[in-house]
């Protein structure tokens, strides 16, 4: 059977075509994994990354998209990005031994909640609010998918 793409609402599309850079971040992370580079250079990767797209992105999620709406779908995805943000932090100061372990479970926990957001949170969102939330939320909106220029390119 072949998959569709899933028809995202215009107003919200930016936030979802935002998502390919995160799920690159952790192919990219998985790559540094299987290639062994050092976990330094990966970590700097992930404080980069936390800075120019993770916090930007669940800002705007928070107070934008996900405001309208509280209930325990939107609360889980809330969660995750704390838990995300922890992760990243966590990271950057552990001990080099278990940083290789740690940079696998982030790219999984990135890759996971992205996929919920865009199989589970949004289509319940794009059902949940009104034409006219969507439409507000959409002038609201001002991320962009984010251009990844690192010039550390670890993963090749």
């Amino acid at each position: 059977m072949e998959k569709k793409p899933i028809k995202r609402n215009e107003n919200i599309a930016k936030l979802s075509r935002d998502h390919h850079a995160s799920l690159l971040f952790c192919f990219k992370i998985r790559q540094g994994i299987k290639k062994d580079v050092s976990t330094e250079r990966m970590v700097r990767y992930v404080q980069y990354f936390e800075k120019q797209h993770f916090i930007p992105h669940f800002t705007e999620e928070e107070e934008i998209l996900f405001a309208p709406l509280n209930d325990a779908k939107v609360q889980k995805a809330i969660d995750d990005h704390v838990h995300i943000l922890r992760l990243a932090k966590e990271i950057s100061f552990s001990g080099k031994e278990n940083q290789q372990k740690e940079l696998g479970k982030l790219a999984d926990l990135v890759d996971d909640h992205v996929r919920y957001e865009e199989r589970v949170l949004f289509p319940h969102l794009e059902e949940k609010l009104t034409d006219e939330q969507l439409e507000e939320i959409g002038k609201q909106i001002s991320v962009e998918a984010i251009k990844d220029y690192y010039e550390d390119e670890f993963w090749k």
